[in-house]
């Protein structure tokens, strides 16, 4: 049986039906065509604010279940709604699954993406079968979100649990490092960041 991300099962019916959805795209063509996709999924109630502003008043009344921005929405007012969403501490979607979809993803791009409190990043132009695995992956996601200075958003730590031990035919020359932890050891301090 074919597993899709998170563990999800590929071949299990979905209703996204009674889902709610806030989209804010930069252009009505762009609105349009993602409306369509999530129609085609079956969502029924789509929310498209025609400003940031809106939009803010809008999460502060309504409750989303996922919340998809375009980073460049009103010449970068996405990415400012994204972080004043995540800052809003008395606002019920405050930690919404938030999908941004960016034109140039580049790795500066998806750093500021991220760091405005993405749980994921899309690549735009995406095909429908690439938004829906999105929302799954999004929906599937059990990461906490955490505060940590100016940062709001899923926890973006892991743990590394280091090099295996010594298995049977290592060679003395790959002995582990002095620093890397053991098998079942963090290599990381708690608290310590691996970014």
């Amino acid at each position: 049986m074919h597993r899709m991300a998170g563990g999800l099962d590929a071949s299990r019916k979905l209703n996204l039906e009674r889902i709610s959805v806030l989209a804010l795209e930069q252009s009505v063509f762009s609105r349009t065509i993602l409306s369509q996709m999530l129609r085609g999924f079956g969502v029924k109630n789509i929310h498209s604010p025609r400003s940031a502003a809106d939009a803010l008043i809008t999460t502060e009344s309504s409750v989303f279940d996922l919340i998809i921005v375009d980073p460049t929405f009103e010449a970068g007012g996405g990415l400012e709604f994204a972080r004043l969403l995540r800052r809003a501490s008395g606002n019920k979607n405050r930690f919404a699954p938030m999908i941004l979809a960016i034109g140039h993803s580049t790795k500066n791009a998806v750093g500021i993406s991220r760091d405005a409190g993405a749980n994921l990043v899309l690549s735009k132009p995406f095909a429908p079968k690439t938004l829906l695995e999105r929302i799954l992956w999004a929906a599937a996601d059990k990461r906490p979100y955490v505060e940590v200075g100016a940062y709001v958003g899923p926890d973006r730590r892991f743990k590394d649990e280091g090099l295996p031990g010594n298995p049977p035919g290592m060679r003395a020359s790959d002995q582990l490092r002095a620093n890397a932890g053991g098998a079942g050891e963090p290599s990381q301090s708690p608290g310590q960041s691996a970014e």
